[in-house]
């Protein structure tokens, strides 16, 4: 496994703060995002490395891991337990991690040769049977952005991980946030070990005039004078087309009305949605004319006779 060096990507000495990890990872995540460099074919990938070294950098298990065993800090735990073994069978008599006893055991990292070749030459010869011991692969992680009205129908989308160009189909319902994992996309695993996983986290973009809460969603709805007092009809957009709706006579501005099934598909559920809520905002007219003036006197006239 070739040795990465995540301080390097971030910009920030091996003894950086979190602090100054966390900022110098904003920085570089606002300017290599790949919406923002739509042109740019290398920003996917620049992004990705990003977010890995993120990732282990900013928890601070992670982080000692890897300044310990370098490429193969993902392996830590299986190393430490080779080394309690080793220890425990044969003490310091051909102990691979050199003198010491316990706890005495050597730092790896970039400048101490490749500790693959050791980790491997260890692990190689005693694992059961003689078999090499193996390992997964690493795991990826990825975002994408994706708009509300995509989101309301299953579809299929392709983006760019690790320089690999990945088609997914984005089930309809997806939340913002959500995080999905695709089986076997990450990084090749050790000695014949499965590979890592893929996992997306979803930013969705409401392009749409509705505001969603959970599966429901929520738009207002400019309602005339005229119609609002008599009543008739108002013909409304949703995500599945237009409907038409009858209008009560005396229809109050903030007047609410559901409209069953006809919210966001329920994530993997087909065929169930939630509701959509419709607030009438009476709207009063302007720039009245004389006679219209002297109608609206009168109806007040006739109003105060009651």
């Amino acid at each position: 496994m070739d040795y990465i060096d995540y301080y390097k990507i971030l910009g920030v000495p091996k003894d950086a703060s979190a602090e100054d990890i966390k900022k110098a990872y904003r920085k570089l995540a606002r300017k290599h995002h790949p919406d923002l460099n739509p042109n740019d074919p290398q920003a996917g990938k620049t992004f990705q490395q990003i977010n890995e070294a993120n990732e282990v950098l900013s928890d601070p298990e992670n982080r000692k891991k890897y300044d310990q065993y370098g490429a193969d800090w993902k392996h830590a735990d299986q190393f430490e337990e080779a080394r309690r073994q080793q220890q425990a069978s044969g003490g310091a008599r051909g102990n691979p991690f050199g003198a010491g006893g316990s706890g005495g055991y050597q730092s790896f990292n970039e400048e101490d040769g490749d500790f693959s070749d050791f980790f491997n030459s260890m692990f190689g010869n005693r694992g059961a049977g003689g078999r090499q011991a193996r390992f997964k692969g690493q795991d990826y992680r990825a975002s994408m952005q994706v708009n509300l009205s995509d989101a309301y129908k299953t579809h299929k989308q392709t983006f760019t991980v690790n320089g690999k160009n990945i088609r997914i189909t984005i089930p309809a319902g997806i939340e913002d946030g959500q995080e999905i994992k695709i089986a076997g996309f990450g990084s090749p695993g050790a000695n014949g070990g499965p590979n890592g996983d893929l996992y997306i986290t979803f930013a969705i973009h409401n392009d749409t005039a509705f505001v969603r809460k959970g599966n429901d969603l929520y738009t207002d709805i400019p309602l005339d004078l005229y119609k609002a007092l008599l009543g008739g009809e108002e013909t409304i957009d949703t995500l599945d087309g237009k409907v038409k709706l009858k209008v009560a006579p005396e229809t109050q501005s903030g007047t609410r009305v559901r409209l069953k099934g006809k919210g966001f598909p329920v994530y993997k559920q087909e065929g169930t949605f939630g509701d959509l809520y419709i607030t009438y905002q009476v709207q009063i007219p302007k720039n009245l004319t004389e006679r219209e003036k002297e109608l609206f006197k009168e109806l007040a006239e006739e109003r105060q006779k009651r």
